[in-house]
């Protein structure tokens, strides 16, 4: 149960185009993992939440299940014959005691659901800072910064381990009542109700049979109550568990909750008030009002338009108040301007990574757009995969792609040494770690050509490449028709370019043809 009640909440939550469960109604589809981690800032680790919460919450139920479905029944068999046999009193002192205690447990249990949120939180955290480490241990040697991140460790372990220490404390303390409530004081109860009935004169179990026969009927009742009690009182501890429960349920319903309001395109921050967004520079003009999702997008090949979209950050910031320009088919476009200027923001837009505050975007479709970063993204799997990603080899062969091919690509950015050395594209190794800088730059090219869409991003994704090779690989993109928006500060390649879009990082820009008269272009 526990297994089957994980499956089908995870493919709940991952659900998409291409996995077809009947029963989700909120899917995974989009960007909503990236959504979820940068647009907005309920989830603060997202990875724990799907994994290990989702994990803790099954087990919770379905213990919960078997510790409260036998006691159940045996409540209502034990109960149906103490009624018949001594009459609703006996039974009903019983069941108060139950609802009375019920009470009581679930008044003193109420910081236990706040404290399991808590620790979950705090496991999270602590995953995060280990997780982080291992990602940039190179950075953190080449800086010999052991010392400041084992601070950093340490911190979030003691965090950890400060609050474990006080819920243990409070389970303990919890559990100390409960023993007391749920075994002594419940079998006291009980044996008092079924020995009231042998104190009343002209009860028919003292007025009818002999002696022993009374023994007899107080000795069963006694072993019926003992029973009774001893099922009440897995009742009432299960309460401890039902109580972590809404813990966990909490924490479960919402990432339900955040997955249908950003695949709504509803984001929140708390660094943003409601929906309105005042410009960067501090200005005394009148605030903008701005809304996620109130631009429009229109899909179109072979164009890229701005009309009028404000470039505005996740926290709200507005870097462009109004940007405007387009881009045809076969103009290829030098993008520069200072760090925070805006050219990152204008391409997670277009690549609808964020939602259009106003305006018209016009751009193509889905898979017509590629993006290019300056550290490429090296997949889990063959030399082969690292080439057609997002593709998998069916998708290669639907799209009709061969090796052969593959080796072409390989040959335009000088990697063909690559599948001898690494024993064929079958071979599969962890790519980050045996690719240099320069040959991942140089894969991720040969992902473009692969996938050859009619406008390419090309993020500084050069800059470990020599500017010849670099030269062929824009000559090749010319030839094959893909249009290139560019952001590079090297000189070299002003004339692989038509335009140029500056920006001077205080709202301003300048879309232009490249001619001779320019003379420099970047920050």
């Amino acid at each position: 149960m526990g297994l089957g009640s994980r499956k089908l909440i995870t493919a709940h939550a991952f659900a998409s185009g291409a996995v077809c469960i009947a029963a989700a109604r909120v899917s995974w589809k989009g960007f909503t993992y990236y959504q979820i981690a940068n647009l907005d800032n309920r989830i603060s680790n997202a990875d724990q939440l799907l994994t290990n919460d989702v994990d803790k919450f099954c087990e919770t139920i379905v213990d919960l299940y078997s510790n409260i479905s036998k006691p159940l029944l045996d409540i209502s068999i034990y109960l149906y014959r103490l009624t018949v046999n001594l009459g609703p009193s006996t039974p009903g002192i019983i069941m108060a005691y139950l609802l009375i205690s019920g009470v009581f447990l679930t008044y003193l249990r109420r910081p236990m659901a706040k404290l399991t949120v808590q620790e979950q939180k705090l496991d999270g955290e602590f995953r995060y800072v280990n997780s982080r480490l291992i990602t940039n241990s190179e950075e953190v040697a080449f800086y010999q910064g052991n010392h400041r991140e084992k601070l950093t460790l340490l911190a979030s372990y003691h965090k950890l381990t400060r609050h474990l220490r006080n819920f243990l404390n409070f389970r303990v303390s919890m559990g100390f009542v409960d023993n007391i409530i749920a075994k002594y004081v419940a079998i006291t109860v009980g044996f008092y109700a079924v020995s009231r009935p042998f104190f009343v004169t002209d009860h028919t179990l003292l007025t009818t049979g002999t002696e022993h026969d009374r023994f007899k009927y107080y000795y069963t009742y006694g072993r019926m109550l003992v029973k009774m009690a001893e099922a009440i009182g897995r009742i009432v501890l299960s309460g401890r568990e039902l109580t972590k429960l809404a813990g966990l349920t909490s924490r479960v319903t919402q990432l339900r909750e955040v997955l249908a309001d950003v695949n709504r395109g509803k984001y929140t921050r708390t660094m943003v008030e409601g929906s309105q967004v005042i410009s960067a520079n501090g200005a005394n003009g009148p605030p903008m009002i701005l809304s996620p999702g109130a631009g429009r997008i229109i899909y179109q090949d072979k164009i890229i338009k701005f009309d009028r979209v404000p470039l505005v950050t996740p926290n709200g910031d507005i870097l462009i108040k109004e940007l405007s320009f387009e881009v045809r088919s076969g103009m290829n476009v030098l993008v520069c301007g200072p760090n925070g200027c805006g050219k990152s923001s204008m391409f997670r837009m277009l690549g609808e990574l964020w939602p259009i505050f106003g305006g018209t975007l016009t751009k193509p479709p889905k898979g017509k757009l590629f993006y290019v970063p300056q550290r490429p993204y090296m997949t889990l799997g063959t030399l082969r995969d690292q080439i057609i990603y997002p593709h998998t080899r069916e998708e290669m062969a639907r799209r009709g792609r061969t090796d052969t091919q593959l080796d072409q690509y390989l040959e335009l950015v000088q990697l063909s040494y690559l599948v001898v050395r690494e024993g064929g594209y079958d071979a599969v190794e962890d790519w980050m770690d045996v690719l240099s800088g320069g040959e991942k730059q140089r894969i991720a090219m040969a992902r473009l050509f692969y996938h050859t869409p009619q406008f390419a991003i090309l993020d500084e994704c050069t800059s470990a490449v020599s500017v010849d090779v670099e030269g062929s690989m824009y000559q090749y993109c010319r030839e094959t028709g893909i249009s290139l928006f560019t952001v590079s500060h090297r000189k070299s390649l002003w004339k692989h370019h038509d335009h140029y879009l500056q920006m001077d990082g205080r709202g301003g820009y300048l879309f232009h043809e490249i001619d001779s008269d320019t003379q420099e272009f970047g920050s």
